[in-house]
Parts: C-alpha cells; sequence; structure tokens
C-alpha cells in the first residue's frame, strides 16, 4: 500500500497536508495565547460606561473589543448583544479560551460579556465601581444568568 501510495505521489500530498494541519494549530494556539495574554494585561483597569480604552476605562463589550482589536486586528460590534449576534454558537462543554461568554444581568439577554480564559472562568469589566478581573463562571449569580457562549471565527493571519 505505502509502494502504491509513493508512486502515485500521495505520500508526499498527505506529508504536505500534515504538516499544514500542524502549522495552523500551532497559529491557533500562539493566537490564543496571545488574547488571553492581552487581556489578563488589562486587569485592573477601571468599568467606565461606554469605554472602550484602558486610558478611559472599559465597559464590558468594549474590553472584549479592545483584547480582539489589539490581538488579532479583528473589530468586533461595539454592544454584547451585537457581538452575540456576529459569532459562531457553541455548547457551553465546547468552551475555549478565547471564546465569548454572555450573561443576562440586565433583565434582557446579551446584556453583559466576557471572555472565557479557561478551568471554568472568565476576564471581563463588570460594572460602575468595578474593574477588570477574572472571575468564576460556577459562582451561582453567573451560573443563573448565563446566556450562551460563541466563537469568534478569526482567520490565520496569511490564512484565507
Amino acid at each position: 500500500m505505502e509502494r502504491f501510495l509513493a508512486d502515485k505521489g500521495l505520500l508526499t500530498q498527505l506529508d504536505d497536508v500534515r504538516h499544514s494541519v500542524a502549522d495552523k494549530a500551532h497559529v491557533v494556539a500562539d493566537r490564543t495565547a496571545d488574547l488571553i495574554g492581552n487581556a489578563m494585561g488589562f486587569i485592573g483597569v477601571p468599568y467606565r460606561r461606554g469605554g472602550t480604552s484602558a486610558t478611559t476605562g472599559f465597559d464590558c463589550s468594549g474590553f472584549v473589543l479592545a483584547v480582539y482589536e489589539k490581538t488579532v486586528g479583528m473589530i468586533l460590534p461595539r454592544k454584547a448583544d451585537q457581538q452575540a449576534a456576529s459569532t459562531q454558537v457553541i455548547d457551553k462543554k465546547e468552551l475555549q479560551p478565547g471564546d465569548l461568554v454572555f450573561f443576562n444581568t440586565m433583565r434582557h439577554a446579551f446584556s453583559h460579556v466576557g471572555i472565557y480564559v479557561g478551568d471554568g472562568k472568565f476576564i471581563h469589566s463588570p460594572r460602575s465601581g468595578s474593574e477588570v478581573r477574572v472571575e468564576d463562571m460556577q459562582q451561582s449569580y453567573w451560573q443563573r444568568r448565563f446566556d450562551g457562549a460563541r466563537r469568534v471565527a478569526v482567520e490565520a493571519k496569511g490564512q484565507p
């Protein structure tokens, strides 16, 4: 079988596909690490309604917008519900670092957003008088208000 595949040039093609998949996996892992690292770099930045910068402060969606823009150059919609509508729905069990998590904190769906960092935790800019921080999604407050998880479709740089 191996000789047949070699004669047809398929072993080379198979090897090329393996390398391509491995290269893409490294790009995704690096991008995820950068995304979470940049998000963590904003810990302690104060909440500011309508805020979109570390200098003046963030609201929840402004924080997510800034992290994605800084890390991958992607401009997400401004509001949490718009961010939910523009991203791919995933099951909570499929959450991976860098995915978005949404909550109903203002009596309407998708009124709050954060970035999943792994191990059941997310980073966000919670509310007035507070600052960017990491929280546990298993806390009853967040469990009761969980609205869903979304994945941002980000193309690898240099990839179509």
